[in-house]
């Protein structure tokens, strides 16, 4: 135990897990916390926990990012945070003032939401134009921003439309699901998404992976970074019990 902060130390939490882990697949996990009453300390022990396993970022909300990196500034981790989240309804202007103060406080990935409406809409101007406000900020700043575009809420035409969207948009990643919507990852949308960006940008499963097999299925289909808040039960096949609190 850490006793300045009260949170399990690194070399505690992994001896619960009897030391044994898979690594690889810690280095393409985003550990993520967006739930509205996450606490300062489920936060902290989020951020000890990527530390030690070696997650490849955290995703947390904004409102923490400053936290996350002041606890994990020289750890290899990164801060990730969400963009006009849960929705992706704000304005493109709201969503650009988001991303330039995430960045700002430390974060260098950006998942944020696609305006589904507009999509389903059929105006993709707008959409192209709202994935720029992001895109543009974030690599001025030397940042990842991944196009969350709720595939639950989508048509198999507009999840491919909206993939080609993100790409002409200037994204590096795709991905699945906010976790709050309708709907959850699956193979199948990995893969037609894989399809769709080839080897151009990257796609990310997110949204109810809460296991090993889970998240192996989505790295398969093409996945190769998994959001989930059960990270440390995929990569230790430990229970959810053992990490209650976590996520």
């Amino acid at each position: 135990m850490d006793r300045t902060s009260g949170q399990p130390s690194v070399e505690h939490i992994i001896s619960v897990h009897g030391g044994a882990y898979d690594r690889a697949l810690a280095r393409i996990i985003d550990h993520t916390l967006l739930r509205p009453d996450g606490s300062v300390a489920e936060i902290e022990r989020l951020c000890r926990e990527a530390a030690a396993f070696g997650f490849a970022s955290v995703c947390v909300n904004p409102s923490h990012v400053i936290r996350c990196f002041s606890l994990l500034g020289g750890s290899g981790v990164t801060i990730c945070t969400v963009i006009g989240f849960p929705l992706g309804a704000t304005s493109s202007q709201a969503k650009r003032a988001e991303a330039q103060q995430a960045l700002s406080d430390g974060a260098r990935e950006l998942d944020m939401v696609i305006n589904v409406g507009m999509l389903k809409s059929g105006i993709e101007e707008y959409v192209e134009a709202d994935i720029v406000c992001v895109t543009s900020v974030a690599k001025s700043a030397g940042a990842l921003t991944k196009v969350i575009i709720e595939t639950g809420l989508l048509t198999d035409d507009e999840k491919v439309r909206a993939c080609i969207l993100a790409a002409r948009g200037g994204a590096e990643f795709v991905k699945t699901c906010t976790g709050f919507g309708v709907g959850r990852a699956t193979t199948g949308d990995v893969a037609l998404m894989r399809r769709t960006v080839g080897s151009a940008m990257g796609v990310k499963a997110s949204g109810g992976v809460r296991s090993r097999e889970d998240a192996l299925a989505m790295v398969a289909s093409g996945a190769n970074r998994i959001g989930a808040s059960a990270s440390v039960k995929i990569v230790t096949g430990g229970s959810t019990a053992e990490v209650k609190g976590t996520s």
